[in-house]
């Protein structure tokens, strides 16, 4: 299908969970373990096809305590399919990924992934076989979709492509409010410790290296 798709840039939030089969409003701990929001490079962060700019990078960023709040909310613009890629600080094993929806149409249906992919469009997206393609649920409470995480293990950049939603065709708008990932991080680094150690003497040359010219390649590519 064709696509007008706005690229505009969002946040990734570290997502959190339960690793039993019920959920507590108040069971925070849990939530949180393995929380990768903190590991995410919010400034690279994108969404394409979002009919609100920014609001793929609300979503991501609510807290695990505002994930049961309806606003704000990414909402697809020329038609149901949204894609965002999510760059993180370092090297990550992915364990799973949480979100919440609607019991409506609006809701996705197919999640596609991929890892570690530059340049990904939805032309590209929907050629190219995902890393893995997860079935999403029908419901307004947070569901946490587990991930082969023999595959992701070593991810740096997770692409998430929604393809469809439950309206089969007849609703063009996808809906999420609530967005979120777990897993482990590690620096990436082929000699840690030294980085480590570079980065405590000097820590501007890590926080700032790159930074600018990724940034200037998504102004200039919007």
């Amino acid at each position: 299908m064709s696509h007008c798709h706005h690229e505009h840039s969002g946040h990734g939030h570290g997502g959190h969970g339960h690793d039993h089969d019920h959920d507590h409003s108040d069971d925070i701990t849990p939530a949180l373990q393995y929380s990768l929001y903190q590991h995410i490079n919010f400034d690279e962060l994108f969404t394409m096809n979002e009919a609100e700019r920014d609001t793929g990078k609300a979503i991501v960023k609510k807290t695990w305590a505002e994930r049961m709040e309806t606003e704000p909310e990414l909402a697809s613009d020329a038609d149901e399919q949204i894609l965002m890629t999510v760059p993180f600080t370092g090297q990550v094993k992915l364990h799973s990924i949480l979100l919440r929806t609607s019991a409506s149409d609006s809701a996705p249906r197919t999640l596609k992934l991929f890892m570690n992919r530059d340049g990904l469009d939805f032309g590209t997206a929907e050629d190219l076989a995902p890393t893995q393609t997860l079935e999403l649920s029908q419901t307004s409470d947070v569901q946490e979709i587990p991930v082969k995480r023999h595959i992701f293990s070593s991810v740096r950049k997770l692409t998430l492509f929604f393809e469809d939603n439950f309206g089969d065709g007849d609703e063009d708008v996808t809906r999420l409010t609530y967005l979120g990932f777990r897993g482990e991080w590690t620096q990436l680094g082929r000699a840690p410790t030294r980085i480590l150690y570079e980065a405590a003497a000097n820590p501007s040359d890590h926080k700032v290296k790159g930074t600018a010219e990724q940034r200037a390649e998504h102004q200039t590519g919007n």
